[in-house]
């Protein structure tokens, strides 16, 4: 039985603020124990518990060391991979425009090569234009010598003289070429 029990059967109830108030032997108990338990935890728990939190807090504190480094190496990176996006950018204009100029470059040639040959072709054919008008003049300056010959021969009944009619002839057809009719080139 406690001692409460005991003077509540013995008829000394406390009234009034007695009620709230312990006996001294509970206070002088409690404040043994409250001491005791004080001591215990401020000599065995509590030293333990700031290792942890020392231990705790300085795990946090390298956490956020590593996570600023490894930010500021993000940050680094990400300035590299701009610099390089910029770099590579200005390397694809560059290509770009020297692509550009080689095309140009490529076309201008083409375009030369391709007024050379036709200018050859050209003169080719020029070449070859006069050497057949000289060849059907001559073709035909023989032929118009020999019928004219011929014709001359049956007017008069005679036999020419080749030599002579051979110069007037030339002289004949050097005569029809001056005198072309207008809007045509003598050759």
């Amino acid at each position: 039985m406690s001692p409460d029990m005991v003077r509540a059967a013995e008829g000394d109830v406390p009234e009034g603020i007695d009620l709230f108030i312990p006996p001294w032997y509970d206070i002088f108990w409690s404040a043994v124990m409250f001491v005791a338990l004080f001591w215990i935890f401020w000599k065995f728990v509590l030293p333990g518990m700031k290792k942890a939190l020392d231990a705790r807090s300085e795990g946090i504190e390298q956490k956020l060391e590593q996570a600023e480094t490894e930010r500021n190496e993000a940050h680094a990176l990400l300035e590299q991979y701009r610099e390089q996006l910029a770099e590579a950018r200005s390397d694809a204009a560059r290509i770009r425009a020297e692509a550009q100029a080689e095309r140009q470059s490529i076309v201008s040639e083409a375009r030369t090569e391709a007024q050379e040959a036709a200018a050859a072709v050209t003169e080719r054919a020029e070449v070859q234009m006069t050497a057949e008008a000289d060849r059907v003049r001559a073709v035909l300056s023989r032929d118009v010598g020999r019928l004219a010959t011929d014709l001359a021969e049956r007017i008069v009944g005679e036999a020419l003289d080749e030599q002579k009619v051979s110069s007037t002839v030339d002289r004949f057809i050097a005569d029809l070429e001056t005198v072309a009719p207008e809007g045509q080139e003598t050759r």
